[in-house]
């Protein structure tokens, strides 16, 4: 590995010694108006097409006008569950870029800048400093009008040069994204990528060397059984809202979960159906349950703000019994709060959101290839117990890149067909001892008595009705029915050791990092396992029995510890299990979590000095362990 004390050269670094790598962290630091998103959408959809990991993490301002913003990929031939906690490059496009994100870079680690822009602290000699005149070979390349918007594509040559990526790929991937626009811009946008690539490296290039094809362990990887696509989240979402039969749909725009509105709107129509655009979130949510009164189950969805509105509509949707999916994209809050930053502090609105007892069924996708599954498990879920189904993903989940095995769709996709037959003369849609099954509009009934779809407490045929007894007996029905979804959920994925010194517990999109920790955790030498649970509401049975087998128990979450020191989950979890020994580790900065943030959190609890010892020196990717 070079010495992170070598000399700053105009092009290049001192030289090293090749050697192969299993997988490296880039962060890109410039503008929003850079295209850095670009450079790291096509390095990770370059990965997926090689059958390489990857995971992505990126910040967009929130303003209309942009500004800072960075795009973080970490790929490589491992099994990634993370996007790293420390960068092993730098690519830094202005003075302010460097300076906000010199720290996000692990010593010895490379800092590539634009030497039209950023002048480095020459006394800091813990990284390699690269000197690129990324503007003016730009400008050199396709011209003045155009730097501002090639330097994204000339800093991809010289990334593909550098780590020996695959060019006929990559070139493939950008005739494809400019494609449909105007021929110059293709031709513009390839003059940038050659000009970056054959910048001359000198040695830059010993720095890092070909991905090597080998596991954790040394081993060769067995090749995947399918093809594999890369998506954000956000898309894995819609599509499998798609696959799992949902054809109608409205909303509202609203940061983080517009384009998955965007691409039901584009979508759905060639499957037969429609997704409307409303004139705000009531109105969007109300849409939707008439179509799902009509027979068709049907998606809304919003941001925590958007939920709110929502809420009165849900409470309704509850009491009628009426199936419908609700995605929420979590982002930072209370109020507008932080529109383009993640957080996970909409779980208790989720659940008890709405007035009265309104019981719902929350789920929560762990990464991005369980936006799909986890898409059409809702609306399987939605249609079996008659129940509203909010999906709780979050902006990290929203944006980030990954790859995955493509799903095998013939076998998953779902034909949806309202159920227009003629009902029994002793229909009755709320009966007190079986599951709801609404009559939807048009089909018939033989004794010619029609039942009625009301928000107002009700009998056995939706009539409205002040019986206290039945209002008592239509409460337990909602809320059994829950209950018995629960005893159908499968046991939570339990990973490491099956009892310990403590149990690291997460939901939604804290899995990878977990996961991370937990290696890191055990290495140290505590007995840990960790336990991810995507079925938030309602919970699956076991829970205690399982917690019982360990000293502590460790909930990561991304929301305020509140009030009485714990997150919104952790709370839920004591409520439910009665058990002290559940205690949180939380955040709100708007950042998805660090591994090592969760280890020392961890350690914290633990008290364990030899885990505490590890906190800040493990190493964010192989060839930081080079």
């Amino acid at each position: 590995m070079v010495s992170p004390n070598s000399p700053e050269t105009p092009g290049g670094a001192a030289p090293a010694s090749a050697r192969s790598i299993n997988d490296v962290v880039i962060r890109l630091a410039g503008n929003s108006q850079d295209g850095i998103q670009s450079i790291g959408g096509f390095l990770a959809r370059l990965a997926g097409r090689s059958d390489q990991d990857v995971m992505t993490y990126m910040t967009i301002p929130s303003t209309i006008s942009g500004g800072p913003s960075i795009f973080q990929v970490r790929m490589g031939t491992g099994d990634i569950l993370s996007a790293g906690d420390r960068a092993d490059m730098l690519v830094a496009f202005y003075q302010h870029s460097y300076e906000a994100h010199i720290g996000s870079l692990r010593p010895g680690g490379v800092l590539i800048y634009d030497s039209d822009h950023v002048k480095p602290n020459a006394e800091d000699n813990r990284f390699t400093n690269v000197a690129v005149p990324i503007t003016t070979g730009t400008v050199e390349a396709v011209g003045g009008t155009s730097k501002d918007k090639g330097k994204n594509i000339y800093v991809l040559g010289l990334l593909a040069r550098i780590f020996d990526l695959e060019v006929p790929k990559l070139a493939a991937l950008i005739k494809e994204r400019f494609g449909g626009k105007n021929e110059d811009i293709v031709r513009n946008a390839m003059l940038a990528f050659d000009a970056g690539y054959a910048w001359p490296q000198n040695n830059l290039r010993d720095l890092f060397y070909r991905f090597e094809a080998v596991d954790q362990h040394g081993q060769a990887p067995a090749p995947s059984p399918r093809p594999q696509v890369t998506l954000d989240g956000n898309t894995a979402m819609a599509y499998g809202l798609i696959a799992g039969g949902v054809r109608h749909g409205a909303g509202y725009p609203i940061t983080p979960w517009s384009s998955i509105m965007e691409i039901l709107r584009s979508e759905l129509p060639k499957y037969g159906g429609m997704f409307l655009q409303c004139e705000d979130e009531i109105a969007a949510v109300s849409t939707a349950l008439g179509f799902s009164y009509t027979g068709q189950l049907a998606i809304t969805g919003s941001a925590g703000p958007g939920l709110s509105l929502k809420m009165e509509a849900l409470g309704w949707a509850t009491m009628a019994e009426m199936p419908i999916i609700v995605v929420n994209v979590q982002r930072g809050g209370p109020s507008t709060g932080m529109p383009t930053n993640v957080e996970q502090s909409d779980l208790m609105q989720a659940i008890y959101g709405s007035h009265g007892d309104t019981p719902r069924v929350v789920l929560a996708p762990k990464n991005v290839e369980d936006c799909f599954y986890i898409a059409i498990e809702a609306a399987r879920i939605a249609r079996a117990y008659s129940t509203p189904v909010l999906i709780l993903t979050d902006q990290g989940l929203s944006s980030r890149i990954e790859a995955f095995d493509e799903p095998d769709l013939p076998k998953l996709m779902v034909d949806p067909k309202p159920d227009l037959a003629e009902r029994p003369a002793d229909f009755k849609p709320y009966p007190l001892d079986a599951v709801t099954r609404h009559a939807p509009a048009g089909s018939r009934v033989a004794s010619g008595k029609y039942p009625v779809v009301t928000g107002l407490e009700h009998d056995e045929m939706g009539h409205p009705t002040g019986s206290p007894k039945l209002h008592a007996q239509m409460n337990a029905k909602r809320r059994e029915k829950i209950k018995a979804l629960a005893a159908t959920l499968p046991a939570p994925e339990l990973t490491g050791d099956s009892a310990g010194e403590v149990l690291l517990v997460t939901w939604g999109s804290n899995w990878g990092p977990a996961r991370e920790a937990l290696v890191r955790i055990r290495a140290a030498g505590v007995k840990a396992g960790h336990l991810h649970v995507r079925h938030v509401h309602p919970l699956p049975h076991g829970l205690e029995q399982t917690f019982a087998r360990y000293h502590k128990v460790v909930v990561a979450e991304l929301n305020d510890e509140g009030v009485y020191g714990f997150g919104q989950f952790t709370m839920m979890l004591r409520a439910r299990c009665a058990m002290p020994h559940i205690v949180s580790v939380t955040k709100t900065d708007g950042l998805t979590f660090k591994v090592s943030e969760i280890v020392a959190g961890v350690a914290k609890h633990i008290e364990s000095t030899a885990l505490e010892a590890t906190v800040g020196t493990a190493r964010s990717s192989a060839l930081a362990r080079g």
